[in-house]
């Protein structure tokens, strides 16, 4: 009789986690609390990446757990081929930017693959019991309600994988406070799931950025990725740009203002501007996942304040916490690499 384990989520990592116990002989139970399978993955771009080089990824998440990151950097490209084996189709064969490589999927494709056997409208029962995968996505719709900021992320990831865990001694990792999210219009826009990705206003890096009183608040430096002003313009504040901006972000701007954003002439703004600023647009953070979670070891199992591993108990994806504390590196990566690490050490246990 085939060994039965309970995978709590249905994104990227519960579904991987799935299918690769599967392949060892297992019999996953996939509970989604949710009305659909696929998580955040869904409404992303599903670009799986990771930093070209490592040096790179040290760099820019300075504070993340470097055993974790490491696995995740070493590990991709093979988990890349494995999800292919099983029928993925690249739309893109690498992330056309030069200080990353990886794959983009379609999202719904990818989602349509990877759920079988998933029962829909199930929440993870407080009393479950091991051998159990934790895959629920971290804790992004309670992060954003206690902070004021929108939500870019899966609708029923409000934190109970992390519930479940803490309640059974585990410990927390670095990085609770952190996000990685987006730049969106801000309310009164109109921002349905659907439009994540097309309404992120990704070009803050040729703007200026005011607060509301008027405070010239733009960094001296801005990352590729725009995360530091994701996290910087908070419940709201204004993207400035000139005419050589505009030219760049013309229709993001024309999106925003196409969903009901607030889009104006900078001479309207209660505040003065430099000369040959164009347009402004009000914008808010929006949170897609959590940066902190459950600090796991390589195998992804959850691990207690002594840093024993909790029995029979794994975490995958943005459940898993720390590895890119300090700054951002690709969720679905973590997702994909930890859903393999958790299903193979929970069938070799």
């Amino acid at each position: 009789m085939r060994r039965t384990v309970t995978v709590a989520g249905a994104g990227m990592a519960g579904l991987v986690a799935a299918a690769r116990l599967r392949q060892l002989g297992l019999e996953p139970v996939v509970l989604e609390k949710g009305t659909r399978p696929g998580g955040s993955m869904l409404l992303s771009s599903c670009v799986v990446w990771r930093h070209r080089e490592w040096e790179r990824f040290r760099a820019e998440c300075p504070g993340g757990d470097e055993r974790l990151q490491r696995l995740v950097w070493e590990r991709l490209d093979g988990a890349l081929e494995w999800l292919e084996a099983l029928g993925a189709e690249p739309v893109w064969r690498d992330t056309e930017n030069p200080l990353t490589t990886g794959r983009r999927y379609d999202p719904r494709a990818l989602t349509a693959l990877l759920a079988r056997d998933v029962e829909l409208r199930t929440p993870l029962p407080t009393h479950a019991e091991p051998p159990l995968v934790l895959a629920t996505g971290g804790f992004p719709v309670r992060f954003a309600r206690e902070r004021g900021l929108l939500l870019r992320a899966n609708r029923w990831s409000d934190g109970g994988g992390l519930a479940f865990a803490r309640a059974r001694g585990a410990a927390l990792s670095a990085g609770m406070d952190e996000f990685y999210g987006r730049a969106m219009p801000a309310p009164p826009a109109r921002i349905r799931e659907s439009d994540f990705v097309p309404l992120a206003q990704l070009y803050g890096r040729w703007a200026r950025v005011y607060a509301d009183d008027g405070r010239d608040v733009t960094p001296a430096h801005v990352s590729w990725s725009e995360n530091d002003l994701a996290r910087l313009i908070g419940p709201g504040a204004w993207y400035v740009l000139d005419d050589a901006g505009l030219e760049r972000a013309r229709e993001r701007v024309e999106a925003a203002r196409a969903a009901g954003g607030v889009v104006l002439d900078p001479r309207d703004l209660p505040f003065p501007t430099p000369p040959g600023s164009r347009v402004a647009v009000r914008v808010a953070s929006a949170v897609t996942h959590t940066i902190g979670g459950l600090r796991i070891d390589e195998q992804a199992r959850v691990l207690r304040e002594d840093g024993a591993p909790l029995d029979g108990l794994w975490a995958a994806g943005v459940d898993a916490g720390g590895i890119a504390t300090g700054g951002y590196a690709s969720g679905l990566a973590q997702a994909l690499v930890l859903g393999l690490a958790a299903a193979e050490s929970l069938a070799a246990s």
